[in-house]
């Protein structure tokens, strides 16, 4: 729970935030770094910080999502894993949503509005989770989270200008950047929900490491290594000791 002030000054630097999240999704697009090959190396540095920010800070947090999850269900001696299988959920389902949308971008006849709104929508829940979660950091996490999600929107939002283009450009952008403000509306109506942090925060995570991966990996994207080692190591650095 956010503890930084009066509820007043909480609902402020909150909401802040979650506008500051919007401008990589607004914004992106006119700063030259999407679609080039080499891969721009502030695209990797982006990933870096955004994967960083998952082992170092997200990853720990799932211990204590099992605990509440737990508290909600059964105590079984699997308790301790369910943080963990949702984690991999999230990791699944977005190496899933890329199969579809890669394989649909190669058939004509799949591919259409249908397939934006499925990869559209699917980031948008994405971003609404983040701006839900914005109600779960203390002053110095908002900022750090903040900044790391900010810098994985850069990294996300290049992904689908690749894929979608000018629709994207068009209409998509306005809804990721919409659903980031929803999300942290959502979190202001209903404060935090422990039981739902806790099923966001790893599925957010295992969401985050495939959509970074995918973005670096393939070959001909000439991704640049030393810049996403350096983005990585930098706020891992950062986090520890902030």
């Amino acid at each position: 729970m956010l503890s930084i002030g009066s509820p007043r000054s909480d609902t402020v630097v909150v909401f802040v935030a979650a506008v500051a999240l919007t401008l990589p999704h607004l914004l992106a697009g006119r700063l030259g770094i999407g679609g080039r090959i080499p891969r721009s190396r502030w695209l990797s540095i982006a990933g870096g910080v955004s994967v960083a920010y998952v082992f170092v800070h997200l990853l720990p947090d799932i211990g204590e999502a099992a605990v509440t999850l737990a508290e909600y269900g059964d105590p079984t001696a699997f308790a301790e894993h369910h943080g963990y299988l949702i984690a991999l959920f999230g990791f699944v389902t977005f190496y899933g949503l890329e199969q579809f949308t890669q394989r649909s971008n190669h058939d004509p006849d799949r591919a259409g509005d249908g397939i934006f709104w499925i990869h559209v929508g699917s980031f948008a829940a994405y971003n609404a989770i983040v701006g839900y979660l914005l109600w779960d950091r203390e002053l110095g996490n908002l900022l750090l989270f903040s900044v790391a999600m900010a810098l994985h929107f850069v990294v996300t939002d290049d992904g689908l200008r690749a894929h979608h283009g000018r629709t994207y450009h068009r209409r998509g952008r306005w809804v990721l950047a919409a659903a980031v403000i929803a999300g942290a509306g959502v979190g202001y109506v209903l404060e935090t929900v422990e039981i739902l942090v806790a099923v966001f925060v790893p599925f957010l995570s295992g969401g985050i490491i495939l959509n970074v991966i995918k973005e670096e990996l393939p070959p001909e994207r000439e991704s640049r290594f030393w810049a996403f080692a350096v983005g990585a190591a930098g706020y891992a650095a950062l986090l520890l000791f902030v």
